[in-house]
């Protein structure tokens, strides 16, 4: 029962870092390969996107 629930909130936490690499401003091929890495390696990819992921509206000066 406890590896389903870790389960669950890992594709939960994945499906949300897929949301938020496809609702970024980055380009096409960035957005398929964050999301290749967040697939296929769900726990590691879904904290490289956390540390390194695309942000949103970022201004640089």
């Amino acid at each position: 029962m406890e590896y389903g629930i870790l389960g669950l909130l890992i594709l939960i936490a994945d499906i949300y870092a897929i949301f938020q690499v496809f609702s970024s401003r980055v380009s096409g091929l960035a957005k398929i390969l964050w999301t290749l890495v967040i697939v296929v390696f769900p726990v590691v990819g879904f904290i490289i996107w956390l540390i390194a992921g695309p942000r949103g509206a970022t201004v640089r000066v």
